[in-house]
């Protein structure tokens, strides 16, 4: 459970959208890739934080995405990648990293693409919002580990939409 009020946050505004359901679609598979992939993301996501927080942020709800679909697709094969994010970085680059995960790695329409980009928009918004009000000295070792909870709560939401949009669905037993 996170410490930070991101999760609660992420997780009204996806079910509001009807992307989510109460249960998070999971898996141990995309779970455990993210510790490998925040520690390959940490350094462009700090860089382009200070200029581009929502991009900084929202890089990773599209990342989540991203390796769900990969877990869906093939995932013997794409668990095999040393590193997933510097796979999807490395196609293209940091910068057109979202489109190329839209277009290349969804396969989405332009009017899904659209529709994607307004709501992890306003999921790495609704993020910088939240880390931007909770007084912590910036710089500090708390806004450090406040980030990296922001980042990790993007990237379980994108993976839990994705695979919500993939037709995996968790009920109550």
């Amino acid at each position: 459970m996170s410490m930070f009020p991101f999760q609660q946050d992420l997780t009204q505004y996806l079910l509001s959208r009807g992307l989510i359901d109460e249960i998070l679609p999971t898996t141990p598979d995309i779970a455990d890739k993210w510790q490998q992939i925040a520690e390959a993301y940490l350094p462009d996501g700090i860089r382009e934080f200070a200029l581009y927080p929502t991009a900084a942020l929202g890089w990773m709800m599209y990342i989540g995405m991203a390796i769900a679909k990969y877990w869906d697709e093939d995932w013997e094969l794409y668990n095999k990648v040393d590193n997933l994010y510097l796979y999807l970085r490395d196609r293209i680059d940091y910068d057109h990293m979202d489109e190329y995960i839209l277009q290349k790695v969804l396969l989405l329409s332009e009017d899904d693409q659209k529709f994607w980009l307004e709501v992890v928009g306003e999921c790495a918004s609704r993020t910088n919002n939240k880390l931007m009000h909770l007084g912590i000295q910036p710089g500090s070792k708390e806004a450090f580990l406040a980030f990296v909870d922001a980042l990790q709560q993007l990237y379980v939401m994108g993976a839990a939409v994705e695979l919500n949009a993939l037709g995996y669905r968790m009920i109550k037993g």
